[in-house]
Formats: C-alpha cells, structure tokens, sequence
C-alpha cells in the first residue's frame, strides 16, 4: 500500500485549540458538541441525529485509512472540551492538492479567533508542510456567513457548481468554490494572523 501523504497521527497545536485526529474513543463527546441542529443547516449531512453523526465520522475514520481524507476533532485548550470538528478531503498528492472542509464550530465561539486560529493551523501544514499547490473551500451558496469567513482568509471566489450536490433533506444544493494557492499564501497568512489579533483583542 502507497505511503499516505498526511502522516498518521498529525496534531497541529494553537495557541487557543489544538486539532486532534479523530478517534472512535472521541465519538460520544464530540456528538454532545454536535447535538446542535443549527450546526448543520448547510452541511451535507445532519450531524445532529446521533446514527447520521455516527455514519459521518465512521466513514471520515475508512477515508482516512484510504488516504482521501484526514479528520480533526477541534480541542479547546483551555476547557479541554471539543467544540467542533474539522478535516482535509478529497486529497490527491499527485497534483499537490487538497481540500479543508466538514467544519463546524458550536455557537458559543462564532466570530472568534477560533476559526481563524483553525484555518491558520490547517494551512499552515498544508503550505508549509506538504507544500501544497491549491487548497480548495467550498460552501452551499445560500451560506453568506461561511462564504464571507472564507474570503476573509484570503479564498478566491472561483465560481458557483450548479447542483453540486443533494443534502440529506432532499435539496439540491449549489455550491460556491474557492481556493488559496501557493503563491498566494504568504498573504493569506498574513490576513489571518491579523484577524486572529484583532478578534483577540475584542475579547
């Protein structure tokens, strides 16, 4: 069997979470975090129902053994607690690509540092560790606030995917896809590490 491109286990360390991979042992609290219905309104799959999160994380554990993805339970540093959960996917060495999504965060820190700490950590492996080419975001087109928190991270806008794909409620979903490359790394960084002072700041 290839050698995977993203070693096994890989924990990226913050300076307000740690991203740790995903375990069946982590199941039971992650779903307490994840029992928020609101958490899911734009996300594929209901993570909220306790047999749908357990089939979601199931198969995250089966693609990471394949290789196509890599899945991280967000751990707040200074509670412990896990607050959210996010991964790499769709991972194809050959092209020096990848993408960051599946993420969630419960409501008690949106519009914190901790997104922006999240996405620093990510790409700052990607980039700098795997030395990526492209890393792709997408998100449903009806989401305003992910798509703007993504722009905000330096994401291109590459366009809309009609009918990309159909959520567990049955509807057919447009999806809006962007991406930060390498050349464009250096500010993106710099984007984010500013945003994450600010938010700290304010705090």
């Amino acid at each position: 069997m290839a050698e995977h491109w993203i070693k096994h286990p890989t924990i990226l360390k913050g300076t307000l979470v740690d991203l740790i991979p995903l375990g069946k042992e982590n199941f039971d609290e992650l779903y307490l975090a994840a029992a928020d219905k609101k958490l899911w309104e734009f996300i594929p799959s209901d993570g909220s129902e306790r047999e749908k999160f357990n089939a979601l994380y199931n198969t995250a554990l089966e693609e990471r053994e394949k290789g196509n993805h890599y899945p991280f339970v967000i751990q707040h540093k200074q509670t412990k607690k896990f607050i959210g959960s996010t991964r790499f996917l769709d991972i194809v060495p050959k092209d020096k690509k990848l993408e960051i999504g599946f993420t969630w965060i419960i409501r008690d820190y949106w519009g914190t540092a901790i997104n922006f700490e999240c996405k620093l950590l990510l790409m700052t492996f990607c980039f700098e560790v795997l030395k990526t080419n492209r890393v792709q975001l997408k998100t449903d087109e009806r989401n305003i606030r992910s798509r703007t928190a993504i722009q905000k991270i330096g994401g291109q806008f590459e366009g809309i995917f009609r009918k990309e794909r159909i959520l567990d409620n049955g509807y057919v979903r447009n999806s809006a896809f962007f991406s930060i490359i390498d050349t464009e790394w250096e500010a993106a960084k710099k984007k984010i590490q500013m945003q994450m002072e600010e938010r700290m700041k304010s705090k």
